[in-house]
Order: C-alpha cells, then sequence, then structure tokens
C-alpha cells in the first residue's frame, strides 16, 4: 500500500514570518503524534528557511510552491532547483493557478523541464493535472488529463516516474466548495492517470507514484476521498491555514489504516 500524503498549499498565505511560526508551533506537536500520513507544508518560498529551522527534527516535510528548471541565469524573480534542495523535499509543480496565466513557463514543455530538473536536485515533483469546467462537460477530461500527464513525464524513465507525486485538481472544484465525488475523483484517476501510465510504463511502474486529489479537501470530505482505492491523499489549499488541519490529518492517517 503506498503511503498516504497530505500536502497543504498556502498559496500567498502566512508569508509573514510571525505567522507562519505561530501557526507551525501551534500543530507541529499534534500532526507528529499521527501515524500513517506523511505530512508536508508548501508555504510562500519567503518563510522557507525558518520553518525549516522549526521542522527540522519534525516530522512534518516542506515544500515549494513553484521552481524554475534553470539552476541559474537572468531570470528575475525566480527560484532555482539547487536553491530548493538544502529548504525543502518537496515541489509543486503546473498548478492550475500558474497554468491559467498563460504563461510559456507554465506550459507542457515546461512543466516537463521542471519536472526533469526537480528530480535531478533531489526533490520529489508534485505533478499538477486537471480540467476545466468546459472540458468537463465537453466530455474532454480523459484526453486532457492523458496529454498533461504525457508531456510533464516526458523522457523519464520508471523508476523516476515512480518517484513523482501526481494530484489531480479538477479545476472546476478548486475553492468551489463543490468537490468531486469520490467515486468520481476515484474512477478518472484509475482510468486516466494510471491508465495512462501503465499504457506508457507497464503495470507495475503504474502501481508506484502517489496521487492526490484535490479541489475544496476539508475534514468533513477527506475520509470518503482517502477510502478510495487510487487516491493517496489530497492536495489541500483552505483547509490547511487552519488548525482543523490537524483533524484532517488524523481522519485521512485513520482511514488509510483501515484500508490497509
Amino acid at each position: 500500500m503506498r503511503r498516504a500524503l497530505i500536502a497543504a498549499n498556502w498559496k500567498m498565505h502566512l508569508g509573514r514570518r510571525d505567522d507562519a511560526l505561530r501557526f507551525v508551533r501551534r500543530i507541529r506537536h499534534s500532526v507528529g503524534q499521527i501515524e500513517g500520513a506523511e505530512v508536508v507544508l508548501c508555504p510562500p518560498f519567503t518563510v522557507l528557511p525558518e520553518l525549516g529551522e522549526v521542522l527540522r527534527r519534525s516530522a512534518i516535510a516542506l515544500g515549494a510552491q513553484n521552481m524554475h528548471w534553470s539552476e541559474s541565469g537572468a531570470f528575475t524573480g525566480e527560484i532555482g532547483p539547487s536553491m530548493l534542495s538544502g529548504l525543502c523535499r518537496y515541489v509543486i509543480l503546473g498548478h492550475s493557478e500558474r497554468r491559467a496565466t498563460g504563461s510559456a513557463d507554465e506550459s507542457d514543455e515546461a512543466i516537463n523541464r521542471k519536472v526533469h530538473s526537480a528530480l535531478g536536485a533531489g526533490l520529489v515533483p508534485i505533478v499538477c493535472l486537471g480540467e476545466t469546467r468546459t472540458q468537463r462537460e465537453g466530455g474532454e477530461t480523459d484526453a486532457v488529463l492523458r496529454r498533461q500527464v504525457s508531456a510533464a513525464l516526458a523522457g523519464l524513465d520508471g523508476a523516476e516516474v515512480g518517484h513523482c507525486v501526481l494530484a489531480y485538481e479538477p479545476i472546476w472544484a478548486i475553492g468551489s466548495g463543490r468537490p468531486a465525488t469520490p467515486v468520481e475523483a476515484n474512477r478518472t484517476i484509475s482510468l486516466s492517470l494510471r491508465g495512462f501510465l501503465a499504457h506508457r510504463f507497464g503495470e507495475a511502474v503504474a502501481r508506484e507514484p502517489r496521487v492526490l486529489y484535490g479541489g475544496s479537501v476539508d475534514a468533513g470530505n477527506i475520509e470518503a476521498f482517502m477510502g478510495m482505492p487510487e487516491i493517496d491523499g489530497a492536495l489541500v489549499g483552505g483547509a490547511s491555514l487552519d488548525p482543523g488541519f490537524v483533524e484532517l490529518v488524523r481522519r485521512a492517517a485513520g482511514t488509510r489504516r483501515t484500508a490497509d
């Protein structure tokens, strides 16, 4: 059984040192006592060093919210992989809120370059994938997800694919308060993501990557998602900014232990 993973995407919240430290000190002990789920916090870049110090001997891991594919260069405002490798273990790549800008730095090709660079720096990429409401209503979900995952993982071998985390985030559900149903999300992950991986890399490789669900996940619905066989955790937005996040992690871990 793949180990459950709960990743907290703070987005542009808790970016001030005092606020971030206050929140982490409030939850770290309780989260650290929960067995059965790995937890990673993905705060703004501004507080990664400070949180790294506070969480150095903690069970909580850290991740970044984005990364450039180049080690260095004339890329004003960007963060390279080697800058992150000593600060965190994970990095979110291709989040829909970034893809929506239409920037060349968030194209399918760019995400692939970032994935390669992240793995080369010893980071674990959390690769976000998802369809819009228009694409969903047009019956394009499978085609969109297969295109995105094919592009993101192009050029990787089976071992490298196994080190990646995939996050299925239906764009129409993010921040809407109306998530996909657990059965719906499980079916999409099974057919469009693991199905593609099995076709491209073989069944054994397809079982390796952890796949998260994201999109209006909270403590009230996490158990239903974690009860699905193809869902290994969640990429949590707003619900990760509240002390109730501890309860979300506890319920996720408890559901996975029951499933085991």
